[in-house]
């Protein structure tokens, strides 16, 4: 997990900003990105992949890196922002507020599989999430802010199981549109691509009320 933060470290750089999104692939709510600047020779062995963590080791981890890292930032693009620009552009605006945010300015970025519009020497790593210690950290931070996020929309809109599905499109969250519909934090364009054939009625039952957002 340390295997780019060595090679940069060994040139000099003593502030690598790992960065990484959450919320991408979902019908619901924004997308949430994280900086995070861990000092040189930082180690951890628990931090990894925000996905390949249980909640309970996510939450514990976010304590320790906001507590120990040198700085954080996180960016938040709602949806309205979302559906204008579209998503790619979205989750790099996102990663983009998260590096200004920052407390310190970083000289060097790493970031899972992007490349962000800043004047910082930058790498895209795919799955960097899985093999940079940084950038790992940057989707524990992202990941647990936007489910914290999810359990506050979760409470304006109890129905549809956002606490548990997060807004993705589990069978659940597809049954519950057809059911009630979009609510103004949804993604219209993109239930518009999920939806099964079958579900399609949906739309042609549910086009006024998407087109009130």
């Amino acid at each position: 997990m340390l295997e780019h933060e060595k090679q940069f470290w060994g040139q000099g750089f003593t502030h690598i900003a790992g960065i990484d999104e959450v919320g991408r692939g979902c019908l619901f709510g924004a997308v949430v990105a994280a900086a995070v600047i861990l000092p040189v020779g930082y180690v951890c062995d628990g931090i990894n992949d925000s996905k390949k963590l249980s909640e309970k080791k996510r939450d514990l981890l976010y304590d320790q890196i906001m507590s120990e890292s040198i700085a954080v930032g996180i960016g938040i693009v709602d949806v309205e922002m979302i559906e204008k620009i579209n998503i790619k552009q979205a989750s790099r605006l996102a990663m983009k507020q998260a590096v200004e945010k920052l407390k310190e300015v970083p000289d060097f970025l790493l970031i899972d599989a992007e490349n962000i519009d800043v004047d910082i020497e930058q790498s895209s790593i795919i799955h960097g999430d899985a093999c940079s210690q940084s950038i790992a950290a940057a989707s524990i931070i992202a990941k647990v802010t936007r489910d914290r996020m999810c359990l506050e929309w979760d409470n304006l809109y109890p129905e549809y199981g956002i606490a548990v599905h997060k807004g993705y499109a589990t069978k659940h969250h597809r049954e519950m549109l057809i059911r009630y519909g979009p609510t103004a934090l949804h993604r219209k364009l993109f239930i518009r691509k999920v939806m099964t054939p079958i579900e399609q009625g949906f739309e042609e039952r549910k086009e006024q009320q998407l087109e009130l957002f």
